[in-house]
């Protein structure tokens, strides 16, 4: 009977089967990027079918848990149907969870590439979605693979188990993606990975407050605007104050390395009903982000107050303010210490350079699982930057050596985390 191999020279087996079957790697992230996944409209579940489709072939069975239709309709979206992969190796050790979200935002415009295309150029795969974040579908898939091929082989014996939660809320806050698989009490890791670059481990993210202001004036002819009140100007009143917050928020710095302060974005206006009509209505969609130090509930009350005395300012306005999204930030737990370990020794062996622990102005999903008292860490496929892989923006990609790499990361710190 074969023995298990010495550490190193599992390593080694596994980044050779991930060498060997990385063009496989390569078609799989491809016929993931080849179905859109845009949100909104947010009809995910076809997405989901293929996933698990997909996986099948692998030999791995994938729990299909759709959220009922109603929640999914109220939260705005269309169809969502959330994937659990589990793989037991024995009744004891640890479970670790590896995530990663396959809802993404529509690629608007300026692409040279076919945005659902998964097109390969010099290295690099072209296409919504394949930095961020179903690159790391595949990098967690294949990093399970392989560690179970050394198993196969009776080549490792790891204990405890592994749980792949592909999931289609993160554009949306994840409260119907993670945050449901929670509160069903579908799952329950001891640590957990989720998608992220391949050259940093992420333990700690902003927190995000998104809020809806409905500034209501009352509509007449333009002929005659003295007997209406316009909306717009109202509301360009209270934008005025809310961007006037940035001034302030570029004195207070956070003490996390990677983020720098707090800041506010309007990212939507919408109102008016023709170019000869005074605007009854406006409404505008504001995104704060709150640095880990900041308390979201004192966060809140004070973008309430700068928005009413704006309006106030302004005679005959009236304004609604409903929030939207509360996503607290990423504090790191002490138990992400294995995790941090593991991804570290491995990601400078592999990459030649060493992986520093920082955060990160986005927020994730991984908030929703500390929440439940998982510690948790990000890291997966990508550049060194959000900006570097044109996530949200035309043109995103992966380029594939990073895929290559974090996938031997992955799966080296998935044989450690359950020796």
């Amino acid at each position: 009977m074969t023995q298990a191999l010495p550490p190193h020279s599992a390593y080694e087996a596994l980044d050779a089967w991930i060498d060997a079957h990385f063009d496989e790697e390569v078609r799989y992230l491809q016929a993931l990027v080849q179905v859109p996944t845009d949100t909104p409209p947010g009809n995910n579940a076809p997405h989901a079918e293929r996933t698990a489709q997909l996986l099948s072939a692998f030999g791995y069975q994938a729990e299909a848990h759709p959220v009922p239709a109603d929640e999914v309709h109220a939260y705005g979206l269309q169809s969502l149907t959330n994937l659990i992969v589990r793989r037991r190796y024995s009744e004891g050790g640890r479970t670790v969870a590896l995530n990663a979200h396959g809802d993404v935002v529509p690629p608007g415009e300026g692409w040279s590439h076919d945005p659902y295309g998964g097109e390969v150029v010099d290295g690099k795969l072209y296409g919504r979605a394949s930095a961020v974040s179903k690159s790391d579908f595949a990098t967690y898939t294949f990093a399970l693979r392989a560690l179970d091929d050394l198993v196969a082989r009776s080549l490792a014996e790891p204990k405890g188990g592994i749980e792949l939660h592909f999931t289609y809320d993160e554009e949306f806050g994840g409260e119907l993606g993670p945050g449901w698989l929670l509160r069903q009490g579908l799952t329950k890791p001891d640590l957990l990975i989720a998608a992220g670059f391949s050259h940093e481990v992420v333990t700690a993210h902003n927190g995000c407050l998104q809020m809806e202001v409905t500034v209501h004036g009352e509509m007449a002819h333009a002929a005659i605007p003295h007997t209406g009140i316009d909306a717009l100007q109202g509301a360009v009143r209270i934008l005025h104050a809310l961007y006037e917050q940035n001034t302030l928020y570029q004195q207070v710095t956070s003490k996390v390395p990677g983020i720098t302060h707090p800041y506010l974005n309007v990212g939507r206006i919408e109102g008016g009903t023709n170019t000869n009509v005074v605007p009854g209505k406006v409404v505008l969609k504001l995104d704060r982000r709150m640095i880990p130090e900041e308390d979201p509930v004192a966060v809140e009350a004070e973008i309430r107050r700068v928005i009413e005395i704006a309006a106030d300012s302004f005679p005959g306005i009236r304004v609604e303010i409903k929030r939207l999204l509360l996503a607290h930030s990423l504090q790191p737990l002490p138990g992400n210490a294995p995790l941090v370990a593991a991804l570290q020794k491995h990601g400078e062996a592999i990459f030649g350079e060493p992986l520093p622990t920082r955060g990160t102005p986005l927020y994730t999903d991984v908030r929703l699982y500390c929440a439940q008292g998982i510690p948790a860490v990000i890291y997966g496929a990508g550049p060194r930057t959000v900006l570097e892989s044109n996530a949200k923006r035309a043109d995103e990609h992966l380029v594939l050596d990073d895929l290559r790499k974090a996938t031997k990361v992955v799966a080296r710190s998935l044989l450690d985390l359950l020796s």
